[in-house]
């Protein structure tokens, strides 16, 4: 029976829709729920920021702790692009002393936490990818929401495929790296500054090959067009040889085309998808006209 006042009943007004969701974290460090408009305030906005931080986190942990199981296979991974680089500078530098060291007491111990960190870094890479993705998503129409989900989909495999040649490109840029050493010096390697130096360069190879999905997702926020990717094209596949000039650990040319030449291809090939939306959306709006 409905309630009346001052023997009116009001009218009902528009019921307020949220979306629903999965809550794994408790009640105090979960995001605010979100408004069918995506609409939310600054502190809601930070609230969602910690919650995205924080299931990221987990996920890594969580997966960094099955890594643990896998610690010796996980080793012989890591440092195989290493002992690659010594076994080749040792044919090229007959006497060349290189060793892989831990400093200090807790030397050992850092490196049996930092592999399957590392490890659940990257393999966990679905589920933070996914994180950035739902930060973004809020604020963005049906549409969009569903152009940026199958761009992240495509992003995982992209992100994988960058780390793979990243690890495959690092035996010959590590082997380059030792020619410095002088004659008869011995090479000391820690092996915890190595893999903090093997992450970053894998980090950098896995987000390069993230171009394409950047330049798609600005296109679909019309930031960006396919029209302006293509009076850019030159100098972008410039910056993108300059870009790997600078973050392939070597100083041959054929390290550095491995990551500009892909790099160079994706960024054409999002600019062929970007102009293909473009045409699109405006025989869209003239259909709407």
């Amino acid at each position: 029976m409905a309630t009346t006042v001052n023997g009116e009943t009001p009218t009902p007004g528009p019921a307020k829709h949220h979306r629903r969701r999965l809550h794994i974290l408790p009640a105090m460090l979960r995001p605010p729920e979100i408004g069918e408009d995506g609409s939310m305030e600054l502190i809601d906005h930070l609230r969602e920021l910690r919650y995205r931080v924080i299931v990221s986190m987990v996920a890594v942990l969580m997966v960094a702790l099955v890594c643990f199981i896998f610690f010796n296979q996980l080793m012989a991974i890591a440092f195989a692009p290493i002992e690659q680089a010594i076994a080749m500078y040792k044919a090229t530098s007959p006497g060349a002393q290189v060793e892989i060291t831990t400093a200090n007491l807790t030397g050992g111990f850092s490196l049996f936490m930092k592999v399957p960190i590392i490890a659940g870094f990257i393999l966990s890479c679905p589920i933070w990818l996914y994180q950035v993705w739902a930060f973004i998503a809020p604020g963005l129409i049906a549409t969009e929401k569903r152009a940026a989900m199958r761009f992240l989909l495509s992003a995982i495999p992209l992100f994988l495929a960058g780390v793979l040649l990243g690890y495959w490109i690092a035996p010959k840029g590590f082997a380059v790296l030792l020619q410095f050493n002088p004659p008869g010096v011995l090479n000391l390697n820690d092996a915890n500054q190595f893999l903090t130096f093997e992450l970053t360069l894998l980090l950098v190879f896995g987000v390069s090959f993230l171009l394409p999905v950047v330049l798609v997702t600005l296109n679909s926020f019309g930031i960006v067009t396919g029209a302006g990717l293509a009076k850019f094209r030159t100098v972008a596949i410039f910056l993108c040889f300059l870009f790997a000039a600078v973050a392939t650990p070597s100083t041959d040319p054929i390290s550095m085309s491995v990551l500009a030449i892909p790099m160079s291809l994706l960024y054409v090939i999002a600019e062929i998808i970007c102009r293909r939306a473009d045409k699109r959306r405006a025989a869209a709006r003239e259909t709407d006209d």
